[in-house]
């Protein structure tokens, strides 16, 4: 019997062609997704994957295979949606993750339409950041992700999942009130140089955003406090010990001593509503209806624009 998630693995190596883009698509590490591989190979009983330069390809019976998979996976997902929408109702599990600042300001006011319109759904949450949150969407142990996506540095979307846009917002530097360009009414990453950083952990969205964002402007970053929350961040920008990147849903509530000034060249944050297509139950809908419905200022009944990619 084949494991469906290695199944899916060969049809991303076939589909992108490298084990490495594979592996990045999927966020998952090269190394991950080949132990996923040679399982695979074991299950089948026959090489599936060959030398090819300095990387590897598919042998003839790994694109009989991934033809194979191709299939299995699109009827899978053909199953799926027609279990869901024979009943339609909204009950069940309702897994959802996000980044700690879109959960705070975008989902209390949904969650709460949710759980008076579907007293028989059960919703669960975790905060967390897309680089940890991603693979477990992908993997079925979340089925909604708040994602963030910064315009220093893009998120490349997996194929298979679904979009839709909630929040795009400006990103400002955090600087004491006493900062030597805190009366600036924009300011350079270039002035920057010299100062110590809070962000996010390193590997993350924020922290590597912040990276490109700063290096486009030939600064190299000294960060010298590495904290997942953003109050936290904000706290040492407080005491005048750091400066931080913040995008606009992180600045509230802000203590005092602490101002807020765009970037120039600007930077963006985007929060995006995720889910796998081929696991869009009437939770998920319904979820995804409930941000919008937020969103535009209507009742919890609207209907979402799913189906954007």
């Amino acid at each position: 019997m084949f494991n469906i998630e290695r199944l899916s693995a060969l049809a991303a190596v076939a589909e992108l062609g490298t084990i490495a883009d594979a592996a990045r698509a999927r966020h998952v590490t090269p190394s991950g997704l080949s132990q996923q591989l040679a399982k695979l190979e074991r299950e089948a009983g026959q090489p599936l994957l060959e030398p090819h330069g300095r990387t590897v390809r598919l042998t003839h019976a790994g694109r009989v295979l991934a033809d194979h998979a191709v299939r299995v996976l699109a009827q899978l997902a053909e199953a799926r949606g027609d279990l869901a929408e024979l009943s339609g109702e909204v009950l069940g599990p309702l897994r959802l993750g996000g980044v700690g600042s879109a959960i705070r300001a975008l989902l209390p006011g949904p969650l709460a339409a949710l759980t008076a319109a579907h007293p028989r759904l059960r919703i669960t949450l975790c905060d967390g950041e897309v680089v940890e949150l991603m693979p477990a969407l992908l993997n079925g142990d979340l089925d909604l992700l708040l994602a963030e996506s910064w315009s220093s540095r893009p998120v490349a979307f997996p194929s298979g999942v679904a979009t839709v846009p909630l929040v795009d917002e400006p990103v400002s530097v955090a600087l004491p009130a006493a900062h030597r360009l805190a009366e600036r009414t924009r300011v350079d990453p270039a002035e920057l140089e010299r100062e110590a950083w809070a962000s996010c952990p390193p590997g993350t969205e924020p922290y590597e955003a912040m990276l490109q964002a700063l290096r486009g402007r030939g600064v190299e970053p000294t960060v010298r406090y590495a904290l997942k929350e953003l109050p936290t961040q904000l706290a040492l920008v407080a005491a005048g010990v750091a400066v931080a990147l913040m995008p606009d849903l992180g600045q509230r509530p802000a203590p005092e001593g602490v101002v807020f000034r765009p970037l120039d060249p600007p930077v963006r944050r985007s929060i995006r509503a995720v889910w796998r297509v081929d696991a869009e139950t009437p939770g998920v809908r319904a979820c995804v209806a409930a941000l919008r419905a937020a969103e535009h200022g209507a009742g919890p009944e609207a209907e979402p624009a799913v189906g954007q990619r």
